[in-house]
């Protein structure tokens, strides 16, 4: 991709009305651009950043056999009055259109989904059932001041099994876990299963927490593995599982699993009919992610005071090439030969300084920037510098394309 023809407007400073790590350095590199408190458009880089996110989240989603669909976004009042959560629901957004018919701006879609399955499933043959949807999620946040850590309108994961009975239920939560796990290596980060509240759906729940300091959660956790959250300690200054001191840190909740049970078969009357021909409740677990969330803690973690330095995995581009002086002809050349290899690519060919150029690439935070100049091509090499290193290399064009091929 030619920086000349992407929407890209990098700032060297940080808006003033934003308090966020992430937001400031997203909105500096042209990833995101601020609507209102807790509201961002997506930007082309910022958006190939959450797709990436996304892909990577459907893969481990296809092993578990999970089944993609789209639910809308604008629920009926009636299935959350159902639900006994119209008036219990402090983020509902509700809504009335003109000939007074009410609405809610989906926060989650457990309304949804029952009343969906109940035309899927009616004997155990039909059971279990595994259906996600990657979907915006709307909630009034009165503490929207955290970039996409925390946002009135975001995009979410979230993924609804449906069983049988408790221990199928039990067994699938297991495989979540390691699906989970699966997501947060590729994702370069490093989530602790985090225990957690089951609020009235079971006695515990899970959370995945990411430590950073820009956490609004707190955590107590171990070596050997062990966490907790806060909110259901009860004065324990040791680990239970290894009796060592226990460890305290903010942290940010990327993913959470939890085990509905029949908390919303019930009103719902979600049920099908068992091997004997009884009528028994669906039990139901519930698996979240945050997509634009992850995007946020990834640049709470990986950054350093020139910008971004965004993991591979994730990255807009791979590559970034920088053409300085009069170098064009040998930067098409090695652009050219890159996209042949199936290498994303940003090719920076502006008129602009060299200063300008270098700033704009360790803002955006691309993991291999390449420098094609007059010296470079005196010697027939090519400048590599990895993003997250300080040392600069001078490399063949034969040594870089074994190097992204890696």
């Amino acid at each position: 991709m030619l920086f000349s023809n992407f929407p890209i407007k990098t700032l060297r400073k940080a808006p003033k009305d934003e308090q966020s790590l992430n937001a400031k350095l997203l909105i500096r590199a042209s990833f995101i651009d601020k609507i209102a408190s807790g509201i961002y458009s997506f930007l082309p880089l910022g958006l190939i950043v959450l797709k990436n996110i996304e892909q990577i989240v459907r893969e481990e989603m296809e092993k578990i056999k999970g089944r993609e669909i789209l639910m809308p976004a604008l629920h009926p009042k009636e299935n959350w009055k159902k639900s006994n959560r119209w008036d219990n629901f402090d983020a509902l957004y509700k809504i009335k259109t003109k000939s007074n018919v009410e609405y809610v701006l989906g926060p989650t879609h457990e309304e949804i989904i029952v009343p969906l399955v109940k035309n899927l499933i009616s004997s155990y043959r039909d059971l279990p059932l595994y259906l996600y949807q990657i979907q915006t999620k709307f909630r009034d946040e009165l503490r929207a001041k955290s970039g996409l850590l925390r946002g009135k309108e975001f995009l979410m994961k979230d993924l609804y099994s449906f069983h049988k009975d408790a221990r199928d239920l039990e067994k699938y939560y297991d495989k979540v876990k390691i699906a989970y796990k699966n997501i947060f290596e590729r994702l370069n980060l490093n989530a602790l299963l985090t225990e957690a509240s089951g609020g009235t759906f079971s006695k515990l729940s899970h959370e995945f927490q990411v430590i950073t300091k820009s956490g609004e959660d707190i955590i107590f956790y171990c070596d050997c593995g062990f966490a907790r959250n806060k909110e259901i300690i009860k004065n324990i200054k040791k680990c239970p599982d290894c009796d060592k001191k226990l460890n305290q840190s903010n942290a940010v909740e990327a993913g959470n699993i939890f085990k509905l049970n029949t908390k919303y078969s019930d009103p719902f009357k979600l049920t099908f009919i068992n091997e004997k021909g009884d009528i028994k409740p669906v039990y139901m677990g519930c698996f979240g992610i945050g997509i634009t969330r992850i995007m946020g803690i990834i640049v709470e973690i990986y950054n350093d005071e020139k910008g971004i330095i965004w993991p591979e995995s994730v990255a807009p581009f791979k590559a970034h090439i920088i053409e300085l002086g009069n170098s064009k002809k040998e930067a098409e050349k090695v652009y050219n030969e890159l996209k042949k290899q199936g290498i994303k690519v940003l090719y920076d060919d502006r008129k602009i300084s060299a200063g300008e150029k270098l700033a704009d690439a360790d803002l955006i935070g691309i993991p291999y920037r390449i420098v094609i100049s007059e010296k470079t091509i005196k010697q027939n090499k090519l400048e590599l510098k990895i993003r997250s290193k300080d040392n600069v290399e001078m490399v063949t064009i034969e040594k870089l394309i074994h190097l992204m091929n890696k």
